[in-house]
């Protein structure tokens, strides 16, 4: 270890121990940021100065949550709207990276279905309803397929943006050796679209939640998006808070997910 240690210089030792404390202290900051949010939600309904009836408190939201938990609901919930959100938001990112692809392939292709990518993109998703119902039933395949439809188009837009934006003169380079198309692809285009990949896949996370629960805003008979909507018919609010905040805590992991992704990615292409 210390034959390792000798071969960086003081400067930069120093530097990777500022950058250390830098990273402690802005999660220490977030840490604290969220209990003080958390605490102040919590008092300002103690003391009378929010009517806890509409915005609910921590303390509301933990019972409520362990009410679920005691009558064995809270985990079915979760894991129906979790399943629905992963099989989106892998379908959407498969089928949108291979749209993509495609068109850049074919720049014919590309310029014939531009247009309507674009308008497909400005649709408002949640005018669909009807349809998905007719096309799908009213099971978790509607709920699935609007979250593909919300995250499908972002993907391939996001992807193909990248794929063309590759640079010019290393194309020009290997198309001056010889290079074939998909050589051209698999040795440049898609490693070098490796950061927008994983920008991508920050972006559809979100989305995808938005689709399943959109979804189930629509046509459910679990999960968190059904207690959203039977919360707010009841006047039940703290289960309506109850649902947003484990949903707040799956895409948060989720999204975690992805960063674990970009690292282990990251590390590879060093390697």
């Amino acid at each position: 270890m210390k034959n390792k240690r000798m071969e960086f210089s003081e400067e930069h030792l120093l530097w990777v121990r500022r950058r250390k404390r830098r990273l402690a202290l802005i999660r220490t900051l977030r840490i604290g940021l969220l209990v003080l949010l958390i605490g102040l939600w919590e008092l300002s309904t103690r003391l009378g100065w929010a009517d806890a009836f509409l915005v609910s408190s921590p303390t509301r939201i933990l019972s409520t949550i362990a009410s679920l938990y005691a009558d064995g609901t809270l985990f079915y919930h979760i894991g129906v709207t979790l399943l629905e959100t992963v099989i989106g938001f892998v379908a959407a990112v498969v089928i949108g990276c291979s749209v993509a692809l495609l068109l850049w392939w074919s720049d014919l292709l590309r310029k014939v279905l531009e247009p309507y990518i674009v308008v497909l993109n400005a649709l408002p998703k949640i005018a669909m309803g009807p349809l998905i119902i007719i096309w799908c039933g009213t099971g978790s395949k509607a709920i699935v397929f609007m979250t593909v439809l919300v995250g499908v188009i972002l993907v391939i837009m996001h992807m193909l943006a990248a794929f063309i934006s590759t640079d010019g003169a290393k194309l020009l380079l290997m198309r001056s050796m010889g290079a074939s198309k998909l050589q051209i692809l698999t040795k440049l285009v898609i490693p070098s679209s490796l950061a927008a990949f994983i920008s991508m896949l920050k972006v559809t996370v979100g989305m995808s939640w938005i689709g399943s629960i959109m979804g189930e805003y629509i046509v459910s008979r679990a999960g968190l998006g059904y207690l959203i909507v039977y919360g707010g018919q009841v006047f039940k609010l703290d289960l309506v808070m109850s649902a947003t905040c484990i949903l707040c805590l799956l895409a948060a992991g989720m999204y975690f997910l992805v960063v674990l992704l970009e690292k282990l990615l990251v590390k590879n292409a060093e390697s």
